[in-house]
C-alpha cells in the first residue's frame, strides 16, 4: 500500500518537503546568522547593511560549496532510521513534520528577538514525531542527553574563554596610560590568535564538507600559516597609523577600537562561511532524506545523494531569512544584553570560534547560538555583573529551555496530521 502513496503523492510530497526545507532555512537565516552577525552590528563595526552583505555572500558559500556532506548526520544520530524500513512513509512524513514545526518555532522566537538553537529545534521535532508517533525505542536518548548537556557546555566554555580574552585586552591595552602604544604591541598577538582560530574552524567545520579533509596536523601548520599572515598584515597597517604625543586618551580609545572593528569583521567572513556549511544540514538534512524515500519508492538509505537544488533551497532560505527578517536577533545579540564596542565584541567572537574549534575536535555537540550568547556574557562579566541585562537574559534562557518541546509537540501534531491526510 505505501508503495502506492509514493508513486500517487510522488510531486506533492516532494514539493511540500521543499517549501518546508525552504522555510526552514528561513528561520535559519532569520535567528542563527543574526546571531553570527550580531556582535559586529552591535559594537559598529558593521553596519546592518553591511553586516547582511558580508554574511549574504560568506553564509551562501558556506552552505551552497560545503553544505552536502553534513545531511547524512542529523538524520542518523537521533533516530533508528533503519526500525522504519517496513514503514517508509512514516520517515517521510516525520521528516516533513519537523522541518515544519522547526521552521515555525524559529519564526517565532526571530519574532520575540530571541536567539534560540536551530540545531535544538530540529532535534526537538524529529525527537518528539518518533517518540510519540512510533515508538520511544526508535530515538537515541543518549544523544539526545549529550544535546541537553551542550545547553551547559557551550556558553560556560565560551564564556569563560571571553572573560579571559577580554580582561587581558583591559590589562595590556584599554587600561593603560598609553593605549595606542600597547595596541600596536599586543594587536598583533590577537590577530595571529583570530586568524588561527578562523583558519581552524573554516578547516574543521567548512572545508571537509567539500570534500577537502586534512590531517589534525596539517590543519594546524596551515593555520598556524594563516595566522601569522594575518599578524603581519595586521602589524603592517597599525604601524602606519601615527599618532601625535599631545592627543588626548580618548583619541587613543577611538583608533585602538578601529583596529578591532576591522579584525572582527575577519572573523565574522570566518564565521558566517563555518555557520553555513554546518547549520544549513538542519534544513537539507531532513529535506534529503524525504527525497530520497520518494524517489527510491520506500527504499531507505542511510545516506542520501544530494541534488543540486536541494543545496540551493538551503542557501537561498538563509540569505532570504537574514536579508528579511535577521534585525531582530542581531538587536538582541549586539545591543540588549551588554554594551558591546569592536574590542568586546571581537573577544566575544574569537572566544565563539575557538569553542567551536575545541567541540568539533572533541566531538562535542554544541549550538553556535548558546555559545555566542555565553561568550558575549563573559564579556559583559568581565565589566562587572551590573554591565549584563538579567532581563533579557533571563528571557533568552527561557526560550532555550522550550526549544526543544515546542520543536517536539509542534512536530508530533503535523506528523498525524500528514499521516491522516495521506494515509
Amino acid at each position: 500500500m505505501e508503495f502506492n502513496l509514493f508513486t500517487e503523492y510522488n510531486m506533492i510530497l516532494i514539493s511540500l518537503a521543499g517549501i518546508f526545507g525552504l522555510l526552514m532555512a528561513f528561520g535559519i537565516g532569520a535567528n542563527d546568522v543574526a546571531n553570527a552577525m550580531g556582535t559586529s552590528v552591535g559594537s559598529k563595526a558593521l553596519t546592518i547593511k553591511q553586516a547582511i552583505i558580508i554574511a549574504m555572500i560568506f553564509e551562501f558559500a558556506g552552505a551552497f560549496l560545503a553544505g552536502g556532506e553534513v545531511t547524512s548526520t542529523i538524520r542518523k544520530g537521533i533516530i533508528d532510521a533503519s526500525a522504519l524500513t517496513g514503514t517508509p512513509e512514516y520517515l517521510v512524513f516525520g521528516m516533513m513534520a519537523s522541518l515544519l514545526a522547526a521552521g515555525i518555532w524559529l519564526v517565532v522566537a526571530t519574532y520575540f528577538g530571541w536567539p534560540v538553537s536551530t540545531t535544538h529545534s530540529i532535534v526537538g521535532a524529529i525527537v518528539g514525531f518518533a517518540a510519540v508517533g512510533i515508538g520511544m525505542e526508535i530515538v537515541k536518548w543518549g544523544k539526545v542527553g549529550s544535546i541537553v548537556a551542550s545547553w551547559v557546555v557551550s556558553p560556560l566554555l565560551s564564556g569563560t574563554l571571553a572573560f579571559m580574552l577580554f580582561t587581558s585586552v583591559q590589562r595590556f591595552i584599554l587600561n593603560t596610560d598609553d593605549p595606542l602604544k600597547n595596541a600596536k604591541k599586543y594587536v598583533p598577538v590577537y590577530m595571529f590568535l583570530a586568524g588561527f582560530m578562523i583558519a581552524l574552524v573554516t578547516l574543521f567545520k567548512g572545508l571537509k564538507h567539500v570534500g577537502i579533509k586534512f590531517e589534525t596536523e596539517i590543519s594546524l601548520i596551515i593555520a598556524i600559516g594563516f595566522g601569522v599572515v594575518v599578524m603581519l598584515v595586521g602589524k603592517y597597517f597599525i604601524n602606519r597609523q601615527k599618532m601625535p604625543e599631545s592627543d588626548d586618551k580618548d583619541f587613543h580609545y577611538a583608533n585602538v577600537e578601529k583596529v578591532f572593528a576591522v579584525l572582527m569583521i575577519v572573523t565574522a567572513c570566518g564565521m558566517a562561511f563555518a555557520h553555513g556549511s554546518n547549520d544549513v544540514a538542519n534544513a537539507i538534512g531532513p529535506l534529503a532524506a524525504v527525497v530520497s524515500v520518494v524517489e527510491s519508492n520506500g527504499v531507505i538509505s542511510s545516506k542520501s545523494a544530494l541534488p543540486i537544488w536541494i543545496l540551493l533551497v538551503g542557501g537561498i532560505g538563509i540569505v532570504s531569512g537574514l536579508a528579511i527578517y535577521g534585525r531582530r536577533v542581531m538587536a538582541t545579540i549586539g545591543k540588549k544584553i551588554t554594551e558591546l564596542t569592536p574590542s568586546r565584541g571581537f573577544a566575544a567572537e574569537l572566544a565563539a570560534a575557538s569553542t567551536v574549534v575545541i567541540a568539533s575536535g572533541t566531538g562535542l555537540p554544541i549550538s553556535t547560538t548558546h555559545t555566542l550568547v555565553g561568550a558575549v556574557l563573559g564579556v559583559g562579566m568581565a565589566r562587572g555583573i551590573a554591565a549584563l541585562n538579567m532581563a533579557v537574559l533571563k528571557s533568552i534562557v527561557v526560550s532555550w529551555v522550550v526549544t526543544l518541546p515546542a520543536g517536539a509537540i509542534l512536530s508530533m501534531t503535523f506528523f498525524f496530521m500528514f499521516k491522516a491526510i495521506f494515509s
